[in-house]
C-alpha cells in the first residue's frame, strides 16, 4: 500500500518544477483561472515570445476586472515603454523596482537589485523559485515550487512589503524584511547589506549543524572564505558534501573565478559536480535529506551582499522527497571535477582568476 500522505498545516499541495516550459504552462493555466487577485514579482521580464504570452494573459485578466499588481526589477525590465499599456489602462498596477539612476553612487546602487521571484494567485496558490519570464532560458534546469494552502498568505505578505518599498533606500526598509513564519517553514527575506546577509547566515547555520550530508545546487558558486571553511570542515568530518554547478553557466567570468577555489575544496573532501547539458539555474541547499533551503539566492558574494532575495527553509517530508528526486535527476547528468586536469590549467587561466578577485562582489 502507498504510504500515507502527511498534510502540512501550511501546505495543502505542492508541485516541483525543473523544466521552465512545464512551469510556464502550469502558471499560465493558474493565471487564466484567477478569479480575484494576481500578485507577480520577478527579476526579469522580457518582451520575447514567452513574455508576450504572459503579458497577453495578464491583459485578458485585467479586462475581466481581476486585481493585478506586477513588480519587475528595473535592471531586468527588458521591454518597450508601452508593453504593459493595456494592463494599466484596465486598472492593473505595474511597478519597476528601484529605477536606474545615474549619480556618484550609481555603480554600487545599480547592483542592489530585486532578485525575488514570487507569484501569488487568489491568496491560495503561490510560486517560488529560480525562473524568470523569458525565452532564452527555456532549456535551463530550474527549481520552482508551486504551493497551495495557507502559505500563500505568507508569500503575499512578503509581496506586499516589497510593493511598499519598491523605490525606498535600504536604510528605511529593514522593518519590511524580517523573516516570516508558517508552521515549521520560514521565509527568509534578504536585503542589500555588508553585515546582515540573512541568507548567508542561514547557510552557515545549516552547514554547521549538518550531521550526514550537505547538497548545494547553484548556478554561480563563489562562497566567501568562511563558507568555504565550513564546507571543508564538514567534508573533513566525514560528511557527504556535494556542490553541483553548471559546467558552463551563462556568466563566464563567474566560472573563471570559481575555478580558483576548486582545488582546495576538492582536497578537503568537498565533492564538486558539473551539470553538463546546459545551464543549471536552480538554487537549493538540502541538509541530511531533511532540511531544505531554496528560492532565489545564488551561492555567491553578489547575492549575499547586494540582492533582495527570498528563500524558504524548514522541514516538510513530502516536499523533501520531491527535492531529492530533483537532485537525483540533476546528478544523472553531471560529471565529477577532475583535479589533475585542473592542476594543468594554463598559467594565463590562473592569472585571470587572480585578476578577477577584486571584482568578486560584482560578478
Amino acid at each position: 500500500m502507498p504510504s500515507e500522505i502527511k498534510i502540512s498545516p501550511c501546505i495543502e499541495n505542492h508541485r516541483v518544477f525543473s523544466d521552465p516550459l512545464k512551469f510556464y504552462t502550469e502558471l499560465l493555466v493558474d493565471l487564466e483561472n484567477a478569479t480575484k487577485t494576481i500578485c507577480f514579482e520577478t527579476f526579469k521580464f522580457v518582451d520575447d515570445a514567452v513574455g508576450t504570452r504572459f503579458r497577453d494573459v495578464l491583459a485578458k485578466k485585467s479586462r475581466q476586472g481581476i486585481k493585478i499588481r506586477l513588480m519587475i526589477d528595473s535592471w531586468g525590465a527588458l521591454f518597450s515603454s508601452d508593453f504593459f499599456d493595456e494592463l494599466v489602462k484596465n486598472g492593473a498596477e505595474v511597478r519597476l523596482f528601484m529605477k536606474l539612476k545615474y549619480n556618484i553612487d550609481a555603480f554600487t546602487k545599480h547592483h542592489r537589485r530585486n532578485h525575488r521571484k514570487v507569484i501569488v494567485i487568489d491568496d491560495h496558490i503561490a510560486y517560488l523559485g529560480s525562473a524568470n519570464i523569458n525565452q532564452y532560458s527555456l532549456n535551463w534546469r530550474e527549481l520552482i515550487v508551486k504551493f497551495e494552502g495557507k502559505i500563500a498568505h505568507v508569500f503575499k505578505k512578503s509581496f506586499n512589503d516589497s510593493w511598499k518599498i519598491y523605490k525606498k533606500n535600504t536604510f528605511n526598509i529593514r522593518r519590511h524584511t524580517s523573516a516570516l513564519n508558517c508552521g515549521e517553514l520560514k521565509i527568509i527575506r534578504d536585503v542589500p547589506s555588508l553585515t546582515r546577509q540573512r541568507v548567508k547566515k542561514k547557510f552557515e547555520e545549516l552547514i554547521k549543524h549538518a550531521r550526514k550530508q550537505i547538497i548545494i545546487e547553484t548556478p554561480y558558486f563563489l562562497p566567501g572564505y568562511y563558507l568555504r571553511k565550513l564546507l571543508m570542515e564538514a567534508g573533513n568530518r566525514g560528511l557527504d558534501v556535494k556542490v553541483i554547478t553548471p559546467k558552463q553557466s551563462d556568466v563566464g567570468l563567474v566560472d573563471a573565478l570559481r575555478s580558483k577555489y576548486l582545488g582546495i575544496l576538492y582536497k578537503n573532501n568537498v565533492k564538486l559536480l558539473f551539470y553538463k547539458p546546459y545551464n543549471l539555474h536552480a538554487k537549493l541547499m538540502l541538509i541530511d535529506n531533511e532540511i531544505f533551503c531554496f528560492g532565489t539566492s545564488n551561492f555567491d558574494y553578489r547575492s549575499f551582499r547586494y540582492m533582495y532575495e527570498l528563500m524558504l527553509t524548514g522541514k516538510n517530508d513530502n516536499l523533501t522527497q520531491d527535492l531529492v528526486v530533483h537532485i537525483n535527476e540533476t546528478l544523472e547528468n553531471c560529471e565529477e571535477f577532475n583535479y589533475e586536469q585542473w592542476k594543468r590549467r594554463p598559467v594565463m587561466h590562473k592569472l585571470f582568476e587572480n585578476l578577477l578577485i577584486p571584482f568578486r562582489h560584482y560578478l
